[in-house]
């Protein structure tokens, strides 16, 4: 525990160290609240959503937006620029498509390195530790963020409810996120080529070779 990063401490409280919605941490290793088996379910993903998440869609943004610089794929959130210029402007349910594409992106690539186990107690000990992660992506893609904010330090993956796959060795979670980043912007950057820029690219292919035929160039 001790070669942990202070943001991760390990064990979430139990039912009786901490009043039901009630969150906080102790820095004080004599007042560290140990769990209690009963504290987290031991399977199923009855993970618990907000009142602000039901009625809300949140952006995905993370604050890291690279489309100001010209990036047609964002390298922060995987949207593609329109989408990042546009989404206050659209329909929830033009919101939630690009969110299931995300979440399929996300889901691609995470599971290449890591399976779920318990989706509850990954909930429970992302909100222990004040993690933020989106209730509407699928508890794949919560992971990158217990990733990035444990950096370069080893974690046991179990303790969070998921079981890290042979790919993942040797490999700190910091160095696993960056890969696992890169992977879905080079998937998001396919899907925005096939999708936007190959049949732009078709037009003007068209376009020059009726010009060539009619003699204009």
């Amino acid at each position: 525990m001790a070669d942990l990063p202070a943001l991760l401490k390990l064990q979430a409280p139990g039912p009786q160290a901490m009043a039901p919605g009630a969150c906080g941490v102790s820095d004080s290793r004599s007042n560290y609240r140990q769990p209690t088996d009963e504290a987290l379910p031991a399977t199923g993903f009855s993970v618990r959503l907000s009142p602000m998440a039901v009625n809300r869609i949140h952006t995905p943004c993370i604050g890291v937006c690279s489309t100001v610089f010209g990036d047609t794929v964002c390298r922060g959130c995987s949207r593609f620029s329109h989408e990042v210029v546009h989404w206050n402007g659209y329909t929830n349910k033009e919101k939630s498509i690009v969110w299931r594409r995300l979440n399929l992106l996300l889901c691609q690539v995470v599971d290449n390195y890591f399976v779920v186990a318990d989706a509850d107690r990954l909930a429970t000990e992302l909100d222990f530790q004040n993690l933020r992660y989106q209730t509407q992506l699928a508890p794949q893609g919560w992971i990158p963020e217990l990733l990035k904010a444990a950096g370069s330090k080893m974690i046991p993956y179990e303790h969070f409810g998921l079981r890290a796959l042979p790919p993942t060795e040797a490999m700190t979670p910091r160095q696993l996120y960056d890969q696992i980043s890169a992977e879905c912007h080079a998937l998001s950057q396919a899907h925005y080529d096939r999708s936007y820029a190959r049949p732009v690219t078709l037009v003007a292919e068209l376009t020059e070779h009726a010009a060539r035929e009619k003699g204009l160039i």
